[in-house]
């Protein structure tokens, strides 16, 4: 906080500092009953009739009144991490995308419309990268007709937590009438020592398309149509990988797309009667010594935010978090 000569705490930020990450200090009830002290550090994404909104990393958003802060000052974005590689948002946003091709998409500016028969939020939202050429609430009236003629609801994929993401876009959504409704973290590592674990690979299979087998251990089974096919196939370089079970579904099954210095780990799933075996360690070296091959030298995965298991997973083998992402979807009023 910012503290003048005399020893004072010091509001330091106006209106005029929306978009920009902030650090702030408040009161949280009234200050002449003993109220308590609290920060909040994110991106200032509105300041209108008195309060405050900050969108933290997480991509929570805070509401504050003006009246009640003590102290605060515009903070330089947070550090990257960097026990792996470096990437940008828009980098890793757009390879993400590409591992995960919707059937039928459309531009709107630099956003891209996808639809893929319902089968996942990410195959069937706004991806809202750039400018879409009109303002943000024509873009999305235009996004809810789009959906509502494909008999779909309307959702928008937003990030937030890392330099260049989208604060500001998860704030008009929030006003605009659209709720957040699904978060997960994006991480990344350094590929090389994922395919170094000593791992038992000798049951992984590797196959370039799915079979059935495969798709039975698939959480989303129930739902393999010809879109779940089509997105699962789609990415520049696919590999699928299994080991065998009993009666013929997999006892744990993965996924991985190739695509220049990156590999996309997806739709790593074990038997429930199977877990903390090392699973999902061997079919996870397997596809990443074959990424290696194929000359990638970074990784990046998606996972829930309350999934708890595969965090700690995904810790042991280097992932750290480099954003969070997250799903809006239409209410209507």
């Amino acid at each position: 906080m910012e503290i003048t000569g005399g020893g004072r705490l010091e509001v330091r930020i106006t209106s005029a500092d929306v978009g920009k990450r902030v650090s702030v200090r408040y009161v949280t009830d009234s200050a002449e009953e003993g109220g308590k002290f609290t920060d909040a550090v994110g991106v200032l994404t509105s300041w209108e009739s008195g309060v405050l909104l900050i969108t933290r990393k997480s991509g929570e958003s805070v509401r504050i009144a003006e009246s009640s802060l003590v102290a605060g000052k515009v903070v330089p974005a947070a550090p990257a991490r960097r026990r792996g590689p470096s990437a940008t948002f828009a980098e890793l946003a757009r390879a993400t995308a590409r591992a995960w091709r919707p059937v039928e998409s459309e531009p709107l500016g630099e956003w891209t419309l996808r639809a893929s028969d319902g089968f996942t939020r990410r195959a069937n939202s706004v991806l809202a990268l750039g400018d879409p050429g009109l303002p943000v609430a024509e873009a999305l009236a235009h996004a809810r007709a789009w959906y509502a003629a494909r008999k779909l609801p309307a959702y928008v994929q937003a990030a937030t937590g890392a330099e260049g993401t989208q604060e500001l876009l998860c704030a008009a959504l929030d006003r605009h009438g659209w709720r957040r409704e699904v978060s997960a973290e994006v991480r990344i590592g350094a590929l090389a020592p994922i395919g170094d674990l000593d791992a038992d690979v000798s049951a992984v299979r590797l196959s370039r398309t799915i079979d059935e087998a495969w798709l039975r251990r698939y959480q989303r089974f129930e739902e393999a149509s010809p879109a779940v096919r089509s997105v699962l196939a789609s990415g520049p370089s696919v590999w699928f990988a299994s080991v065998a079970g009993t009666e013929g579904v997999p006892a744990a099954i993965g996924r991985c797309v190739v695509d220049g210095r990156w590999a996309g780990f997806m739709a790593v799933e074990v038997d429930p009667g199977r877990r903390r075996r090392g699973l999902a360690t061997s079919v996870m070296t397997a596809l990443a010594r074959q990424a290696l091959d194929e000359g990638a030298s970074a990784a990046w995965l998606q996972v829930e935010s309350d999934n708890d298991a595969a965090r700690a997973l995904y810790d042991g083998m280097g992932f750290a978090p480099h954003h969070h992402y997250h799903h809006y979807r239409w209410v209507e009023a």
